[in-house]
């Protein structure tokens, strides 16, 4: 496993953790961090983040976070020893709310 890799998953596991220790009404409890990828030189992170509800609350999630990722890259400098701790880009990511949607239009129509 490269390098690279192993940061992607470190850094989407403390960040998962610390999304749902946020105490952000905006932010729902049914947000989850999809996938992470860091630069190669760590000076970025972005990060794919599912949320499932309507788009308002889609927007106002984002909106949380992107307010919340100074406390956030903090957080992560502190439980991940980085040369730089990275900036957050936060993405929102569909694929899981599109995931549930085929296997719901599978069991309606399907076997």
């Amino acid at each position: 496993m490269a390098r690279i890799d192993k940061i992607n998953g470190e850094v989407m596991r403390e960040l998962a953790n610390i999304i749902r220790s946020l105490k952000d009404s905006r932010i729902p409890l049914m947000t989850s961090v999809v996938k992470v990828s860091v630069t190669s030189d760590l000076r970025y992170a972005k990060a794919y983040i599912s949320v499932m509800g309507d788009e308002e609350t889609k927007k106002k999630a984002m909106e949380g976070l992107k307010s919340a990722s100074g406390y956030i890259r903090r957080e992560i400098g502190k439980r991940i020893d980085l040369r730089y701790t990275p900036e957050f880009i936060f993405e929102l990511d569909n694929s899981i709310e599109h995931g549930a949607r085929i296997e719901e239009l599978l069991k309606r129509y399907g076997k």
